[in-house]
């Protein structure tokens, strides 16, 4: 299995030789936008107090106010999915639950705020062998997807690619399969093969060093840039993005992350650690950076 993720982390390190329209051009007509990253923890009566029903106004809120142009989310049922829907009526919000490419299943959403971006076009594969058919990849414990959504910028025309995932928590071939299969439609999919900016977030299961962060950022050659890492400012938080409703946990290390394509300049990188009296909105804080798209 070693040699396997070696071998992926090879061919992705070469994919990633010349990333299409990576030149900033001119960063002082660039285009600012607010992107957030946020695993809200699935719906489990289970969670006791820090069941979804006891925290739904509190993760709404926090979105909210931090008022994003757009997120993506994991973690989310599909009831889950009406109360965002209920309580954001300023975004919209795309996605299919994974079980089934329907209701069934955590689904990983994507929200914009529609003064912001019209949709263009959007779809959701599988991290699989067949990416087309709802199912489980390699020696994953669940379902695992990527959705994405093409944009157009109301103000200006531009387009922008984001993409939404949450990579198993188990298995390691299927973390590190499935960041390849992003990177390929990073470089393949909708939208590429020209000068779209590209936004690609979640909840991956895996911290800075990994293989497949590794693979994502091109282990330092011209791969995808980490919003933290490459931020003009220093982030802002604590260093890691679990918290296990533990309002005084901090693991130092993200498994959270934005990455951008290097035409994107990041502003600012910050882990929200917004509570009402100690009580957190999720599992997980969510990520928030600044960023400025380039201009036509």
């Amino acid at each position: 299995m070693r040699l396997l993720i070696a071998c992926l982390l090879a061919l992705a390190l070469s994919a990633c030789a010349h990333w299409p329209g990576a030149s900033r051009g001119d960063v002082s007509r660039a285009q600012p936008l607010a992107a957030m990253t946020y695993n809200i923890r699935l719906d489990l009566a289970s969670d006791g107090p820090a069941a979804w029903p006891k925290r739904r106004d509190l993760a709404i809120a926090l979105i909210g106010h931090e008022a994003p142009d757009v997120i993506g989310m994991q973690e989310v049922l599909l009831g889950q999915m009406n109360d965002l829907r209920a309580g954001l009526p300023g975004y919209r919000l795309v996605g299919v639950g994974r079980d089934d490419g329907g209701e069934g299943g955590e689904f990983s959403p994507i929200g914009w705020r529609e003064d912001c971006f019209v949709l263009l076009d959007w779809g959701t594969f599988w991290l699989s062998d067949t990416p087309a058919v709802p199912g489980l990849g390699w020696d994953a414990a669940y379902p695992r997807i990527a959705t994405w959504a093409l944009l157009r910028d109301r103000r200006n025309g531009r387009v922008l690619r984001v993409l939404n995932t949450h990579l198993d928590n188990n298995g390691e071939t299927a973390r590190a399969r499935g960041a390849a299969l992003i990177l390929r439609w990073a470089r393949e999919g909708e939208g590429a093969g020209s000068d779209t900016p590209t936004v690609i977030m979640g909840d991956f299961n895996a911290p800075p060093g990994s293989t497949p962060y590794s693979i994502l950022t091109g282990a330092g050659s011209d791969g995808l840039l980490d919003s933290r890492t490459a931020s003009a400012t220093p982030p802002y938080g604590p260093g890691g993005t679990f918290n296990g409703f533990d309002i005084e946990s901090d693991s130092g290390t993200p498994i959270d992350h934005i990455f951008v394509s290097p035409d994107i300049a990041v502003d600012g990188y910050s882990v929200i650690t917004q509570q009402w009296g100690g009580r957190l909105p999720s599992d997980h804080y969510p990520v928030k950076v600044q960023l400025r798209l380039p201009a036509r």
